[in-house]
């Protein structure tokens, strides 16, 4: 009699103690992404712009696995306060490893295996084309299956193409784990139900996407057609692993190897996951760009000191962050330069390259380029979501030209989101007001800089066009250090020693920069300058030509 409330006291002490563990596990998950990479946050955020309206939830509810997609995306949206969006992921984390430990608590599997699934999905999140979708579905299936009980067979026939249309194919999941439970008997019932829930699926999308598409999944990853491998591994472990501790639960003599295994298994996933999962230059590069949003120039500059990736992306970011501290007449070679594109890039045919070139002409003055390269990336987006943040600048620059119209239609979008809504209200009662875009102060300091009349011009000529804007404005400093900078990037040496005067003149410099200084002792001394960090990328750039001149 006595020893019943105290074994009900162990029970109750050690579920307390895995409520703790899994609680510890998401709070991990909350500080890997807010201090570790809050960049992959901002990078999936400027992506989409998530809109409370009927014709957005049908929209993604209309393709299969729509629900999670939407609930997915509604968690995004929180990524524009990284705090906020890491402290979701973290909660979505804890939950999913809590349910996975609930499913194996059902064929014998340890709580230390129940971290193995959420951790192999962590490793598949470093590939900033992984959506969450995939992370949200496996925990509304598994969260499907420790509801359902072995008791409701029949349901499955109801519930299986429901949640295959709402939650998309990781039902596969749900499927296995109830041939598991009910035996290999009925498994070819599930697996044709899940086959025929497919073919249906496909049918009716009018085949707009493809059947391959269908069965793995429309919007579990960012590039159509492509799945890398742990897109399946991931989900699909939790079916093996109940498979395995299914069987070998009754084996007594195989429980002290097997849980030293599992947890070796746990850390050398764990680390894996670390160590593999997040490309370093990936993400130094995603670090910048959102950076480069937030306007900390400092800070571009700093971790470049210390790392660059030998990027024309990187050169971008790092010599707008240069000029926009006055600091590019001055430093521009102390940092790595890709070429003749360092400063200005072309447009490239993805949805990230052109961002920091976006922003260049934005703070330049040429507007009507920012506007161009805004809708190019907003279009590059592979699964056709519009951005929030493309969008606003598309809004701004239509602000500055005066193009009302068409800027009322963008803050429309904006308005029925959760963190661009208070800005568009703002913008929409500037509309027409002259006044007030005048003395606003980043559309009225954009429209004192750009052109005033309309032109076209090849890429080629962006050093011309620099020059332009700054003998249309002279207070344009920063067109005048992208001028000189460019000729210096193309190795014009006489249009560079011909207009040096300007910076003499206009630069607001006390002395003659220090970059400059060492450019001018370069083609002086006719490349012969030890230590010259101009002479230094002339030679670079000679040798990837082949040596010659």
């Amino acid at each position: 009699i006595n020893l019943i409330p105290k074994d009900t006291t162990v029970v109750k002490k050690r579920e307390l103690l895995k409520v703790a563990i899994s609680a510890a596990f998401g709070i991990a998950v909350f500080f890997f992404w807010l201090f570790g990479y809050p960049q992959a946050l901002n990078y999936h955020e400027e992506n989409q712009l998530f809109l409370f309206t009927c014709d957005y939830f049908f929209r993604d509810i209309s393709v299969v696995g729509g629900f999670a997609d939407y609930v997915a995306e509604s968690i995004v949206q929180f990524y524009y306060i990284p705090w906020i969006g890491a402290m979701m992921l973290g909660i979505l984390y804890g939950t999913m490893q809590w349910l996975v430990w609930k499913v194996f608590y059902r064929f014998g599997g340890s709580y230390v295996l129940s971290f193995l699934p959420p951790l192999l999905l962590l490793w598949h999140m470093g590939d900033i084309n992984a959506m969450l979708s995939l992370p949200v579905a496996l925990t509304l299936v598994l969260a499907l299956f420790v509801l359902i009980r072995n008791r409701f067979l029949l349901a499955d026939v109801v519930i299986l193409p429901v949640a295959y249309w709402y939650v998309g194919p990781v039902v596969a999941v749900y499927a296995l784990l109830r041939m598991i439970g009910r035996g290999w008997r009925v498994s070819i019932v599930y697996l044709a139900g899940f086959f025929v829930c497919s073919v249906v699926a496909y049918w009716q999308l009018s085949y707009q996407y493809p059947y391959s598409m269908v069965l793995t999944g429309v919007n579990y990853y960012f590039r159509p057609l492509y799945h890398p491998c742990l897109q399946f591994v991931a989900p699909l472990s939790i079916p093996a692993i109940s498979t395995v501790t299914h069987y070998f639960k009754a084996k007594t003599g195989w429980r002290k190897p097997l849980s030293v295994l599992q947890v070796v298994m746990v850390v050398a996933i764990g680390v894996s996951a670390w160590t593999m999962g997040y490309d370093k230059d990936m993400y130094e590069l995603l670090m910048q760009d959102k950076l480069v949003r937030e306007g900390k120039w400092n800070e571009i500059i700093s971790r470049a000191e210390k790392y660059q990736v030998p990027t024309s992306f990187s050169s971008n970011c790092v010599n707008l962050a240069l000029a926009s501290t006055r600091q590019l007449a001055d430093r521009m070679f102390d940092f790595y330069q890709s070429g003749e594109d360092a400063l200005v890039a072309p447009r490239m045919r993805d949805n990230m390259s052109s961002y920091p070139t976006m922003e260049t002409f934005w703070r330049l003055g040429m507007v009507n380029s920012s506007l161009r390269y805004a809708s190019d990336l907003q279009e590059s987006i592979l699964n056709a979501r519009k951005s929030g943040r493309l969008t606003k600048r598309i809004v701004q620059c239509q602000m500055v030209n005066g193009r009302y119209a068409i800027a009322r239609k963008n803050i429309d979008l904006l308005r029925h989101s959760l963190f661009y809504s208070e800005w568009a209200t703002k913008a929409e009662a500037m509309l027409g007001d002259e006044a007030a875009i005048d003395n606003d102060n980043e559309l009225g300091r954009v429209r004192q800089l750009r052109f005033r009349k309309e032109m076209v011009y090849s890429y080629d000529e962006i050093d011309k066009m620099c020059g332009l804007l700054f003998i249309d404005n002279n207070s344009n400093k920063m067109a005048l250090d992208y001028f000189m900078g460019n000729m210096l990037l193309k190795g014009n040496i006489q249009g560079f020693m011909q207009y040096m005067s300007w910076v003499q003149q206009y630069g607001g410099y006390y002395e003659m920069p220090r970059g400059y200084k060492d450019a001018v002792d370069c083609i002086q001394k006719h490349g012969n300058a030890p230590g010259s960090r101009y002479a230094e990328y002339v030679r670079r750039m000679m040798d990837g030509k082949g040596g010659q001149e």
